[in-house]
């Protein structure tokens, strides 16, 4: 990927070296190497925008932009993100969506450390194990947002928190909510330090999430969708949490379950 500029250029070939670089992003060890990825859409590339210093190329193509354009976003970036227009072929190649519509941009990806989150008096926080879908994680970003969680850390992660459905499913909350991953005992000892209450969910758990307290400084952990937690969650929580369920169904979906809890924490602080 080139660096940063002002330069604008239109490319119409797919074999452009640079459409060639943009379609091996897909690739997660790809990703990694290279320290990028790419996000779609003109939602995400605007909400992008809170991570403008790790911007470094936005692609268009003008025949593809919805009507509203991308003229308010590119006046955002001051000139300082190269702009490169691809041909409609072209972006079908370079886009990951069945439907794009007309923008995406290459980003850096920043460092996710544990030391760079802030919390406040009494946060309340989403720690996510093992996920494995993309969709799932970047849901549950979405739902940590207007749950007002004050942050989100993956441990152990085994999906990419920087694959393109992570981002899509994300609605763009990647990139307003702060984020940490991090191997899991780390996270639990950094919790330990911040004084934070660990309540883990578990069908196997005695007591109903709405019959503990989530309020103060609560981290609400949530395990795969195949596995739960692990014993390093389950025997080092504070407290174990279910989720009452009738009929046949003995579990939710990851982040059906991280609504349930984190809204009853919202209730309660809300009430509080």
């Amino acid at each position: 990927m080139s660096r940063p500029g002002r330069r604008r250029e239109i490319i119409s070939s797919p074999t452009n070296r640079r459409v060639k670089a943009l379609v091996r992003l897909r690739n997660r060890r790809e990703r990694d190497r290279e320290s990028l990825f790419v996000v779609e859409g003109c939602r995400e590339v605007r909400r992008a925008l809170a991570w403008r210093s790790q911007m470094l190329e936005v692609y268009r193509c003008p025949s593809l932009l919805p009507p509203e354009g991308d003229q308010k976003l590119l006046a955002g970036l001051g000139g300082a993100v190269e702009i490169v227009e691809l041909s409609e072929p072209v972006f079908h190649k370079a886009s990951y969506r069945e439907r794009p519509d007309g923008l995406l941009a290459v980003l850096r990806q920043p460092p996710l450390h544990l030391s760079s989150l802030r919390l406040g008096s009494a946060p309340l926080v989403l720690v996510v194990e093992a996920v494995e879908k993309p969709g799932n994680l970047g849901a549950m970003l979405r739902t940590a947002e207007s749950a007002g969680v004050e942050a989100v850390v993956v441990a152990d992660p085994t999906t990419d928190v920087f694959n393109p459905n992570v981002v899509r499913a994300s609605l763009g909350s990647l990139f307003t909510l702060p984020l940490a991953v991090a191997p899991g005992p780390q996270v639990l000892e950094w919790l330990r330090r911040q004084g934070m209450s660990v309540i883990a969910t578990s069908p196997a758990a005695e007591r109903l999430s709405w019959d503990v307290d989530l309020q103060g400084r609560a981290a609400v952990v949530i395990g795969s969708e195949h596995r739960g937690l692990s014993d390093l969650w389950l025997s080092g929580a504070d407290r174990q949490v279910r989720i009452p369920m009738s009929g046949t169904v003995d579990s939710l979906n990851a982040n059906a379950a991280a609504a349930v809890v984190l809204f009853e924490a919202r209730r309660q602080r809300s009430n509080g």
